[in-house]
């Protein structure tokens, strides 16, 4: 969401994990795998930093949970090497399954573009203290 808001301009790791209250390691290791998906796109070196690798309005958000969480058993008798000694004779993997295939499906009604429409994204960036779009650009010029 951070990078959606903030389009003008790269962010850096830190500016992020600051903004959200986050670990920075933990922050690093989410933007890697973020990035080896072509989500964010991450540049090193002066004039680095990061931005979406792709436009919010095609980042579905079951998408990325999916991508992200690629494990999604809820419980041993949904896995494929599963061991549970019931799962024979019980429904309760039936039943969660189609409660995460529902869950998903609710998701990816939604992409990142519709998490920070205009009238959600001042009230957004006032409480991640991001510039309102054109600051900097205005006081560099100034």
């Amino acid at each position: 969401m951070y990078l959606a808001l903030n389009e003008s301009r790269r962010s850096t790791i830190r500016e992020i994990s600051e903004a959200y209250g986050i670990s920075r390691n933990h922050l690093m290791k989410v933007v890697q795998r973020l990035a080896v998906l072509g989500y964010v796109d991450s540049t090193r070196g002066v004039g680095g930093g990061l931005s979406l690798g792709r436009p919010a309005d095609d980042i579905r958000l079951g998408r990325v949970v999916m991508d992200m969480e690629p494990d999604m058993a809820l419980v041993e008798c949904m896995r494929p090497d599963g061991q549970c000694a019931i799962s024979s004779a019980c429904r309760l993997a039936g039943a969660l399954d189609r409660a995460l295939a529902a869950f998903i499906d609710t998701l990816n009604q939604s992409t990142l573009a519709d998490l920070v429409r205009p009238g959600d994204a001042k009230r957004l960036r006032m409480r991640l203290h991001i510039e309102p779009l054109g600051t900097s650009e205005k006081d560099a010029a100034a």
